[in-house]
């Protein structure tokens, strides 16, 4: 049994829908051959859940050729690292990466991106977190169809609540009563915002989507300085009002050191539920071409569709995906163009390290 060959195969087989191979990520933890069974283990740097299949077919088919009789067994699993973040902010107990999804503008469709990328990831295979970071008006209860639960402690720090998938939300909205406009200066937005977030018993997440509100204001500001950001995901229409905001929100990441992952162009085109006929009614293109001028990934060009809206409305973030098979490939267009830039970014060593105190 020649494992240097068996190796040099996996190496060179593409990892699907990628420019990457086995070999690029590193992926093989394990290749061993014990009375007559071959023993592949695999490890990738992101969720491999929705490839697996795939990937197991190509394998099987590279390897069993050059194994004679004995049998192959494979394990396909993900290891997601902590990724660098801004200088001098620690990160977060239970969270290993943060991705900031702005806009610059309201009424983009940013919280519903938020939460369909949420769902994306988790069907990838990832634990996948949401914050509501919108204060004044917190969406993320209502898309997910958990606004009527509250959270409890352990600890001294708050349970995120769980959707039914196992996407972990927290939000403003479970600790007031929506109904009543909160009338907060920008301080105690800021507060509120770490309290949400630092005081918070996160489980082991791998991706914690944080829903920014619209604008460059004291939100973002606390962002920048006190929360430990991977990079930022920018939701924009093609319209040129909403591409004129989006660029102040790229703007502003730039200006806090935060990296941009990419572009997501929401209502691209209208779909008629009626005869399907496709009309781009807010313009064209223009979340490419700022993708292009910034030299970001578009990761996506999302429809604007009746089942979407009606999903959203009705709290059934997760079952839309489940449902409708044209919005959950979308999403999960988007989410592994994500993952995939992630995970080519830095990573966080500083927890391997004692901390060195002069006196």
């Amino acid at each position: 049994m020649d494992l240097n060959l068996l190796r040099t195969l996996l190496s060179n087989l593409s990892v699907p829908n990628s420019r990457r191979t086995i070999g690029s990520d590193k992926a093989i933890a394990d290749i061993r051959h014990e009375n007559n069974h071959v023993y592949v283990d695999l490890r990738f740097p992101y969720p491999i859940l929705h490839l697996a299949n795939i990937l197991k077919e190509a394998i099987q088919a590279a390897l069993i050729p050059h194994i004679g009789g004995n049998s192959l067994h494979l394990q396909l699993d993900s290891r997601i690292e902590t990724h660098k973040v801004q200088q001098g902010v620690a990160t977060i107990s239970g969270v290993k990466n943060i991705i900031a999804v702005g806009s610059g503008k309201g009424g983009v469709g940013k919280s519903t991106v938020s939460a369909n990328l949420a769902v994306a990831l988790q069907r990838m295979g990832a634990r996948v977190g949401v914050l509501d970071a919108d204060i004044y008006g917190p969406s993320q209860p209502t898309l997910f169809g958990v606004a009527a639960n509250r959270p409890t402690q352990e600890n001294g720090k708050l349970i995120p609540i769980a959707t039914e998938n196992g996407i972990q939300v927290m939000s403003i909205g479970f600790l007031v009563n929506t109904d009543q406009a909160m009338i907060w200066r920008g301080p105690m937005v800021s507060q509120a915002l770490q309290q949400l977030l630092f005081q918070s018993q996160w489980d082991n997440v791998d991706y914690l989507i944080i829903d920014l509100p619209p604008g460059t204001g004291d939100i973002q500001l606390t962002l920048s300085q006190k929360i430990p950001v991977t990079g930022a995901v920018v939701v924009t229409t093609p319209q040129d009002l909403a591409l004129i905001d989006a660029r102040k929100a790229i703007d502003m990441f730039n200006k806090v050191n935060i990296p941009i992952f990419g572009v997501l162009e929401n209502m691209s085109t209208h779909i008629c539920s009626q005869c399907g006929h496709i009309e781009p009614i807010f313009g064209e293109g223009g979340g490419k071409r700022l993708s292009e001028k910034l030299n970001v990934p578009l990761l996506g060009q999302l429809p604007l569709t009746l089942a979407v809206r009606e999903a959203m409305d009705a709290g059934e973030a997760v079952a839309l995906q489940q449902n409708n098979a044209a919005v959950a490939q979308a999403f999960e267009d988007a989410a592994w163009i994500l993952v995939q830039t992630i995970a080519d970014k830095s990573k966080d060593f500083s927890k391997h390290f004692s901390k060195i105190v002069v006196e």
